[in-house]
C-alpha cells in the first residue's frame, strides 16, 4: 500500500500511456452495454458532425481512475472521483489514439486523505478537466 504521509503538492505520483484502437472501443461497447454506433462507425459519427469515431466518455475517465487505483493499490482507498467532459479523444481507424494521464497531488488534507489532480491528454489537447481524486489515508 502506497503511504500519503510523505507526499507534498505538486508531486507527480504515476503517469501512464494508454493506446485505444477501434477494437479497444467496440470491446469497451460490450462491456459496458453501450453499442452508440458513434463509438464504431465513421458514417454514423459523420452524419451527426463528429470530427471521427469517438472514445467513450466513461472509457476515458476510467483510464484516468485506473492510474490511480494502480498507484495506491486499493481501489477502495478512493472516496471520490470528479471530472468534467471537455474534449473528445478521436479514435483513428489505423493510427488509433494514445491518451496520456499525469496524476499530480493537489492536496494533502489534515485528515490524512490527498487530492490528486490528472492530466488526461490526447496529444496536447486535455479531454477532462477538473479531474481530481480523493484518496483515503490507509487504514490503521
Amino acid at each position: 500500500m502506497t503511504s500519503l504521509a510523505d507526499l507534498a503538492k505538486g508531486d507527480v505520483v504515476a503517469t501512464r500511456t494508454v493506446h485505444l484502437t477501434r477494437e479497444s472501443l467496440v470491446r469497451y461497447a460490450g462491456a459496458s452495454g453501450d453499442f452508440n454506433p458513434i463509438h464504431y462507425r465513421d458514417d454514423v459519427a459523420e452524419r451527426v458532425g463528429l470530427p471521427g469515431v469517438l472514445a467513450h466518455g466513461m472509457l476515458t475517465m476510467g483510464i484516468g481512475a485506473s492510474v490511480v487505483t494502480e498507484w495506491i493499490g486499493d481501489a477502495g482507498r478512493i472516496a471520490s472521483y470528479t471530472v468534467r467532459f471537455t474534449k473528445p479523444v478521436v479514435v483513428d481507424p489505423e493510427e488509433g489514439a494514445d491518451v496520456s494521464v499525469t496524476a499530480t497531488v493537489g492536496a494533502v488534507n489534515d485528515d490524512g486523505s490527498a487530492r490528486i489532480d490528472l492530466t488526461v491528454a490526447h496529444g496536447e489537447t486535455k479531454v477532462l478537466g477538473k479531474a481530481q481524486v480523493v484518496v483515503q489515508a490507509e487504514a490503521a
